[in-house]
């Protein structure tokens, strides 16, 4: 399924301004968001960069995933 470049672009400046918001409120989540979703990295990639551990990595992508989802998805 090809998604138009019209509707890619609405989401990927939707995405920025919601990373935006996270950085604000954690600097570290938005980090780990950055290196998976536009670095391809995993958890133990992010973790060696950022020098914690995996599980915290893990921990921290959970709760970004949740707290991008809601903001995300706020009417």
């Amino acid at each position: 399924m090809q998604i138009p470049v019209e509707e890619r672009a609405g989401s990927i400046l939707a995405l920025d301004e919601v990373l935006e918001r996270l950085e604000k409120f954690d600097e570290t989540q938005a980090r780990i968001v950055e290196m998976r979703f536009f670095g391809g990295m995993n958890n133990g990639e992010i973790a060696d960069s950022l020098d914690i551990s995996e599980r915290t990595v893990g921990r921290e992508w959970e709760s970004a995933r949740l707290w991008l989802y809601r903001e995300l998805n706020k009417k």
